[in-house]
């Protein structure tokens, strides 16, 4: 069983949720998304916190400059790493090349989502110290990456 952090405790979100269950995100998640990410919902599906960032600022090279981002957190979390990330509508490149190991379609909160499968590295996540702020970095970082 995972801990919960010390470092990031975590604190009851106000969204709604899908069924009787309580979600949860650490304090710091909550003003992230409260500060930078205004345009966010929270909600359950099969057990996993789901943060959608709507139109989500995407860099130069693609076919739109917003989209919206799903996050699918584990019960764990943060102690429990995120691991890859959705889009809807699906995110191309705007030269029309393949993005690799982007092209799984799978439905969350009855929406169609493009699976971004990408795996952080062991340690990569440290837990107590890496937040929803630094997970949407790294995505940022990983779109800048791709468009290259």
């Amino acid at each position: 069983m995972a801990r919960a952090s010390s470092r990031h405790p975590r604190t009851s979100t106000p969204a709604a949720c899908k069924g009787n269950h309580q979600m949860t995100l650490p304090a710091v998640d909550l003003t992230y998304l409260g500060d930078r990410a205004k345009a966010h919902h929270v909600a359950t599906d099969a057990n996993m916190t789901c943060v959608i960032l709507a139109g989500f600022e995407v860099p130069p090279g693609y076919d739109r400059e917003r989209c919206d981002l799903l996050l699918r957190l584990n019960p764990g979390y943060p102690d429990v790493p995120p691991d890859m990330w959705w889009f809807d509508p699906p995110l191309r490149r705007a030269d029309g090349r393949g993005i690799a190991a982007t092209d799984v379609v799978e439905n969350y909160l009855g929406r169609t989502w493009q699976r971004w499968s990408r795996h952080l590295n062991p340690g990569q996540w440290r837990s107590g110290i890496d937040t929803l702020e630094s997970f949407t970095a790294l995505i940022r970082r990983e779109l800048m990456r791709c468009a290259q």
